[in-house]
């Protein structure tokens, strides 16, 4: 039986969108500029862990940091066109869990 070679750059973006939280981020900011604290009250994330993943994905070229001078200053991230082309991978991860995944029911 033949082995499949995992092509690099795939591995590596499985590796980034897997990372946790990460895909969670992304795809809250889909919608549009979001202050972190919107980010962080919409995912239950803590700020530390927050504030770790938005920097990764700065460096990866996913998501800008605008600084708006006001006062106070407001910090607004959104996503670059490298991170706005994620949305049809998000979406049709959304339409397949919608089909195959099921959550778990809480008992009262």
């Amino acid at each position: 039986m033949k082995q499949s070679i995992i092509c690099p750059r795939f591995e590596k973006a499985i590796s980034l969108l897997s990372q946790r939280w990460m895909a969670l981020i992304i795809n809250q900011i889909l919608s549009g500029s979001n202050r972190f604290s919107t980010i962080q009250s919409s995912i239950g994330i803590s700020g530390k862990v927050l504030s770790e993943r938005l920097k990764d994905l700065e460096q990866q070229g996913i998501v800008k940091r605008d600084v708006i001078p006001e006062t106070p200053v407001i910090i607004e991230y959104s996503l670059t066109e490298k991170g706005l082309s994620l949305e049809p991978v998000l979406k049709e991860i959304e339409n397949w869990s919608q089909s195959w995944v099921e959550i778990e029911s809480e008992e009262t």
